[in-house]
């Protein structure tokens, strides 16, 4: 369940750069639904680096210890 979050976040951080791309060529600069896009993809990224922390303090997620 927990790899499901964490690709659903990563799946909506990537929608939301596309759209920031795809707003940027056709509007150019017109509307604000370049920054609405990637304010979304920034707000998203905080969001899931939060969860993966809380998930690491409370012990629902364990890192593999990488480099040990």
């Amino acid at each position: 369940m927990k790899t499901l979050i964490v690709v659903a976040f990563l799946g909506l951080i990537l929608y939301n750069l596309g759209a920031g791309l795809y707003y940027m060529l056709v509007d150019m600069g017109t509307t604000k639904r370049t920054v609405n896009a990637l304010t979304k993809r920034i707000a998203l990224s905080v969001v899931l680096i939060l969860l993966v922390v809380a998930g690491i303090a409370s012990g629902y997620i364990e890192p593999h210890g990488l480099g040990r």
